[in-house]
């Protein structure tokens, strides 16, 4: 988020009243799902595992990854490839 807010040359705060009212979601959670759908990309064009994916795109605990991706998508990652 930092990271983010120092591009777009805004605090922390005008970042996230801005990104609320565009997407509706915080800075954190928005990008948290730009990951998960860069997951997803992955998922069906790669051949790596869930964990590899995980890490890839910037989770540090494939357990977590999972959870939040069902979360999102309403299915596991696996369930991606069938």
């Amino acid at each position: 988020v930092v990271h983010l807010c120092q591009a777009v040359r805004l605090s922390n705060t005008q970042v996230n009243r801005k990104l609320k009212a565009l997407t509706g979601r915080t800075p954190s959670q928005f990008i948290r799902v730009i990951r998960l759908e860069r997951a997803a990309e992955l998922l069906e064009t790669t051949n790596l595992n869930v964990s590899e994916i995980a890490y890839d795109v910037g989770f540090n605990d494939p357990n977590y990854f999972t959870r939040v991706f069902s979360e999102e998508f309403g299915f596991p990652p696996g369930g991606t490839r069938k």
